[in-house]
């Protein structure tokens, strides 16, 4: 990245605006500039691989449809499918239910440097041709499958972001950012990516892309942060080697939720592979009463990524109307109640 002549400018507020573009110089500033007092803290859950019986029936166990935001609408996850084993019937009705459905390629095959030094071409086919298989087997018709997520988050470095904004793929959420005091917002990759290429391959695009990155904020694994020595980060929960039981990963669940919503609330993902969850029930059961917690609170939101994305936008809209407000000596909006359509 660093030697790349080409290589994308520093970020600048001043050209990178929303809707469009968004950058800030250490990746953690809030869209906006809103107070963090005033950001509803969302959370993504999301799962990567083929969706068919060995895991049809924990997603409807955790989306029953009983469980509801704040604002009366239904909690939402996001999948990324592989097409391997997927039941595409299944497909189609996580979509109808309100799911985002994003793709993690067609053949996810096992050669890490298939990913990491893929060309334009083998991007094109496993990306674009997932998305049209399951456009077509699964009824979805409404251009909405815009995400993508690399095969053992492999990136693909400037040939994969080439074929996602040539594909009208409006982000990807395969790149991590290690373990940090404050964590990272989504960004655009218009500008230089705000911290670190970290992760598998190390091979993360150097160049300007109309991409946004959903970026995979590392979770912090220790199991009493204030007495145990630092430890890397994981990026997926079930890469977290050291949770072996149901309290374990209750306590990694609660802590990584106040690092966010302590600091600058930005978006706390939580990423399975569905076999994790169902290898020992505690897991499923522990994942479910965090969530009926969190949603018990007014300030918390479990949504889509790309509701994650469309929020930024709406956070800067939110801010140009406070400070109109202000400015008429309008009393003070309330952003944090004002969380419609998710």
């Amino acid at each position: 990245m660093e030697t790349d002549p080409n290589r994308a400018p520093d970020c600048d507020p001043t050209q990178c605006v929303l809707p469009d573009c968004y950058c800030s110089a250490d990746g953690t500033r809030i869209p906006g500039n809103i107070d963090p007092q005033q950001v509803p803290q969302m959370i993504t859950i999301t799962f990567n691989g083929a969706v068919n019986v060995d895991n049809i029936d924990l997603y409807e166990e955790i989306f029953n449809g009983q469980r509801q935001n704040p604002n009366g609408c239904q909690i939402r996850g996001t999948f990324f499918v592989s097409h391997k084993y997927t039941n595409y019937s299944a497909v189609q009705d996580l979509h109808r239910r309100g799911h985002e459905i994003a793709v993690f390629s067609l053949t996810h095959k096992e050669d890490p440097q298939y990913w990491s030094q893929g060309t334009y071409d083998d991007w094109l086919a496993e990306m674009a041709g997932a998305r049209l298989i399951i456009e077509r087997f699964a009824n979805i018709t409404d251009g909405s499958i815009i995400g993508v997520r690399a095969p053992y988050l492999r990136v693909g470095g400037n040939k994969q972001f080439e074929m996602m904004a040539d594909q009208f793929f409006v982000y990807d959420a395969s790149i991590t950012a290690s373990l940090g005091r404050v964590p990272i917002w989504p960004y655009t990759l218009y500008f230089r990516m705000p911290h670190k290429c970290n992760g598998n391959g190390g091979n993360c695009p150097s160049r300007s892309h109309p991409v946004w990155e959903m970026v995979m904020n590392e979770l912090d694994r220790r199991d009493d942060p204030t007495f145990d020595e630092s430890l890397p980060g994981c990026h997926m929960v079930d890469s977290c080697s050291n949770i072996q039981t149901g309290e374990q990963f209750a306590r990694l669940l609660r802590h990584n939720f106040n690092r966010h919503f302590n600091s600058n609330r930005a978006p706390l993902g939580l990423h399975f592979h569905a076999s994790w969850l169902k290898s020992k029930k505690e897991y499923k059961d522990e994942l479910i009463k965090f969530i009926e917690e969190m949603i018990a609170r007014s300030d918390v939101y479990f949504v889509t990524m790309v509701q994650v994305k469309d929020r930024a936008c709406i956070f800067c809209r939110e801010r140009e109307k406070t400070v109109l407000r202000k400015y008429l000596k309008i009393d003070k909006y309330k952003f944090k109640n004002n969380f419609v359509g998710l």
